[in-house]
C-alpha cells in the first residue's frame, strides 16, 4: 500500500512540476537565447591576452527588472572573472554571490564546476581604449551583455535530482545499519540463550499484557517488545530497529496468515510510530547541545500524548466491523470452531 502512496505522490509532484515548467517556457521566464546587459569594470593593468582577468560586474537595477519582468533587484556590483579563450570570452560571477531570482535559478543550470554562474560575453570590445584605459579619460568600465545557457524544466530536474539524492541517502542508511543490526541482534541472541529475555518477559507481563492480550504468557515476543520500547524511550533509535524487527518476527510466529497483520502487530507499529521518549534523541542532542534542556518536558508531554492517541486509535480501529472481519486470529478461531462442529 505504501508503495502505491509513494508512487502517487511522485507522479503528482511530476505533473505539478511539468505544469509550472510549461508556464515558465510559455512566458520565457528565463529569457533563453537573450543576453542580459551588464557593465564590466576592468582592472587598470588589463591584458587582452590574459586567460583569466578579475573584474567587477555591474547590473543596472531598472534594466534587470525590465529584462526579466521581476521586482527583484541585483546588488550594485558583483566580483567576477573574465575568462578569455580562443573560442570566445566567458563572464563568471564569483561563487557565493547573492544573486536575485531568476539568476539564482539560472546559476543551477549554467554554473561552472565551482558553482559559479557563467555565461558567454557578447558585445565586448577590449580594443576600445577610451573605455578601458582610465588614464586616457575613460571610466575603466565597458558595456557588454552576457548570454546564459538555456534553462528549461527547472522544477522537473529538481524533483529528479531530489529523488536520486534521497535514493543515495537511503542506500547509505541501509549500509550503515548493517553493523548496528549485526551488533544488537548478536547481543540479543546471547541474551536469549542466557535466559535474560525470558526473565524480562516475566517482569514486563503486568504492563504489556493489557496492550497485547493475544500474546500467550511467557512468549518471547513480549521480551522483544519490551527491549524495543526501552530503546525508544531512551532515544536509542538504532538499537530500537533490530529489536522491533525481532519483535515482529516473533509476532509473525503467532500469525496464521502471511499477508495480514494481527492486532498485536498493529499495536506495536502504532506505539513505535508514537515513539514515546524520556531521553531526547542522540541526533537532537548533537544539534542543540545543552539547549535541549529547554525541550525535555515538551518532548515528554508530546510523546506521552502521542502514545495515548496511538493506543486508543489502535484499539478503536480493531473494534471496527471491517477490522474484526479481517483479523487473522479471529478468522483462524472461526475456522477451527467450524471444523470442530463438522467433526
Amino acid at each position: 500500500m505504501l508503495n502505491y502512496i509513494w508512487s502517487g505522490l511522485i507522479v503528482s509532484s511530476l505533473l505539478f512540476a511539468l505544469w509550472f515548467d510549461v508556464g515558465d517556457l510559455a512566458r520565457d521566464a528565463y529569457r533563453n537565447g537573450e543576453a542580459l546587459p551588464v557593465e564590466v569594470v576592468l582592472p587598470d593593468d588589463y591584458d587582452p591576452a590574459a586567460r583569466v582577468v578579475p573584474v567587477s560586474i555591474r547590473v543596472d537595477a531598472e534594466t534587470y527588472r525590465a529584462f526579466y519582468g521581476t521586482d527583484a533587484s541585483p546588488e550594485a556590483a558583483y566580483p567576477g572573472e573574465l575568462l578569455q579563450t580562443l573560442s570566445g570570452r566567458q563572464l563568471r560571477f564569483a561563487a557565493g554571490a547573492d544573486l536575485p531570482e531568476p539568476l539564482a535559478t539560472i546559476q543551477g543550470m549554467s554554473s561552472s564546476q565551482e558553482g559559479e554562474l557563467q555565461g558567454t560575453l557578447v558585445g565586448f570590445d577590449p580594443a576600445d581604449a577610451a573605455a578601458v584605459d582610465g588614464a586616457a579619460g575613460g571610466t575603466g568600465a565597458l558595456d557588454a551583455a552576457v548570454r546564459f545557457e538555456p534553462v528549461r524544466f527547472v522544477k522537473m530536474n529538481a524533483i529528479a535530482q531530489a529523488a536520486l539524492d534521497f535514493a543515495t541517502t537511503a542506500a547509505e542508511l541501509a549500509l550503515g545499519l548493517i553493523g548496528v543490526l549485526a551488533l544488537f541482534l548478536g547481543l540479543l541472541k546471547i541474551a536469549e540463550q542466557a535466559g535474560i529475555v525470558h526473565s524480562l518477559v516475566r517482569v514486563v507481563q503486568p504492563v504489556l499484557r493489557p496492550l497485547f492480550p493475544e500474546i500467550p504468557p511467557d512468549h518471547p515476543a513480549l521480551g522483544m517488545i519490551a527491549l524495543n520500547l526501552t530503546a525508544n524511550i531512551f532515544g536509542l533509535g538504532n538499537a530500537a530497529t533490530p529489536f522491533g524487527i525481532k519483535a515482529m518476527e516473533e509476532l509473525q510466529t503467532l500469525n496464521p496468515t502471511e499477508d495480514t497483520a494481527t492486532n498485536s502487530m498493529v499495536m506495536l507499529l502504532a506505539i513505535n510510530t508514537a515513539s514515546v521518549q524520556l531521553v531526547p534523541p542522540v541526533l537532537l542532542l548533537a544539534l542543540m547541545g545543552l539547549q535541549i534542556n529547554q525541550l525535555i518536558f515538551a518532548i515528554i508531554i508530546t510523546t506521552g500524548l502521542s502514545l495515548a492517541v496511538a493506543i486508543v486509535a489502535t484499539r478503536l480501529y480493531g473494534r471496527l466491523p471491517g477490522s474484526r472481519a479481517s483479523d487473522p486470529l479471529r478468522l483462524a478461531g472461526t475456522a477451527a470452531s467450524t471444523a470442530g462442529r463438522g467433526d
